[in-house]
């Protein structure tokens, strides 16, 4: 049996990906430890898995406060975001190549799972020559200049315009990621590691996991170690969470959220109300523990607010959710065939969006353009047009023919045992 070491973010989305992982591997005999923040800790150990903290919170004021070379080209929420995320991932990662080998070989770990936002994981696998699996915790951004980057809106369009409109887009990302890649260069320099010659090399070649379906990508081809395997959500209890249910009433349940992260903006929430006010539905609203229920007084149409809410429970009952567009709840609501209305803000939320467009299982609405008016007219259309619906039941029916965990931690096992490609001839 193998001590796996689960090298990730300690962000909600990403944790909630691998602990099903982390479980499976457990259940099969394998030991695992979790390398990620130290304000993770107390979550990990919660779930039952072994802790090591890789690097702690960085403090803001040491993050440079210029303004985004991206201000000039987009005004978008978005694409600051990403900015300022990508300043604080090379400060992390000279503390996580600085820490981390150290730990993982104190700890006895032999093989690694490495969440793809962790640019350097490959770098620290490379350095211990230890075998590493690549685990897709958001949407795949696995540049392939056929299709738009994951932090854009744009929808596929084989065109040459198109192709070299995405080109630019992902050159002006790695631009921006410059600071990462410098660190990452040096250590592997120092580490008599070879140069990385492109983007995608920071991946396993082993195998590389995302949790989402073909049915729910643009058409494209990805390397025959690339594994499509399913969501996870539903292989792991979740805490219970209290919920007004006798407030529910016999109309149709609009779910809606805006995640864990990006929900403290308090006008979208009133906007979605205002929206919902006259619809012959329910509205219920999850703050995600950004805002408190009394931040949001007499909204329109008295919708139920909650802090948190039981979301999976309350999407087998909805009729349609309103969403960040993150792909935690994406697929969560694709799982139940619930169509959707997304509001994305940042990071891979607006390529998810785009992706909920061009399946049909729902509307995206940008956050620069949100009203009352675009909000309304996107619910009442995916509520009254039929095709939403059962565009989601066809997605829903994709997802159940998956194996979720089970198939992912057969490939880690593979991979991890053969230390060779483990490779598909058909789609997964």
């Amino acid at each position: 049996m193998s001590h796996f070491g689960i090298l990730c973010l300690g962000a909600t989305g990403h944790l909630n990906t691998m602990f099903p992982l982390g479980c499976e591997l457990k259940r099969r005999g394998h030991k695992v430890t979790f390398l990620t923040s130290s304000e993770a800790q107390v979550t990990v150990q919660k779930a039952g898995f072994n802790f090591s903290a890789v690097y702690y919170p960085i403090d803001k004021d040491k993050i440079v406060s210029r303004q985004s070379p991206l201000a000039i080209l987009d005004r978008s929420d978005s694409f600051k975001n990403i900015w300022y995320t990508l300043q604080k991932f090379a400060q992390i990662a000279e503390t996580r190549l600085q820490k981390t080998p150290e730990i993982i070989k104190k700890q006895g770990i032999n093989a690694l799972l490495i969440d793809s936002s962790v640019f350097e994981g490959g770098t620290i696998a490379n350095c211990l020559n230890l075998p590493f699996v690549t685990m897709f915790c958001m949407l795949p951004f696995y540049q392939d200049p056929a299709i738009p980057p994951i932090m854009t809106t744009w929808q596929y369009n084989p065109a040459l315009w198109a192709k070299l409109r995405n080109r630019m887009a992902y050159g002006l990302f790695n631009y921006l990621a410059t600071p990462v890649w410098q660190v990452i260069s040096r250590y592997r320099s120092l580490w008599n590691l070879p140069a990385y010659s492109h983007t995608n090399d920071i991946f396993s070649q082993l195998a590389i996991i995302t949790r989402h379906v073909t049915e729910f990508e643009f058409p494209r081809q990805f390397p025959l170690h690339f594994h499509f395997t399913g969501p996870f959500h539903n292989s792991i209890e979740r805490p219970p969470i209290a919920f007004p249910w006798e407030k529910l009433n016999n109309k149709p349940l609009i779910y809606a959220s805006m995640g864990t992260l990006q929900n403290r903006r308090d006008y979208i929430f009133q906007t979605i109300a205002e929206a919902c006010a006259n619809l012959n539905a329910q509205l219920i609203i999850s703050l995600g523990g950004g805002l408190n229920p009394e931040a949001l007084p007499n909204l329109s149409g008295n919708p139920v607010v909650v802090k948190y809410a039981p979301q999976l429970e309350l999407l087998q009952k909805a009729s349609l959710n309103i969403t960040h567009a993150g792909l935690n709840t994406t697929l969560e609501s694709l799982s139940y065939g619930v169509p959707m209305v997304a509001i994305p803000i940042t990071d891979d939320q607006p390529g998810v969006a785009a992706r909920i467009v061009w399946t049909g299982v729902g509307d995206s609405v940008k956050l620069s353009g949100l009203s009352i008016e675009h909000m309304r007219e996107s619910v009442k259309k995916v509520l009254q047009e039929p095709s939403y619906k059962q565009n989601a039941v066809c997605l829903q029916e994709a997802i159940c023919r998956t194996e979720g965990a089970n198939r992912a931690v057969d490939i880690i096992e593979q991979a991890v045992s053969t230390q060779k490609p483990v490779t598909s001839l058909k789609a997964d």
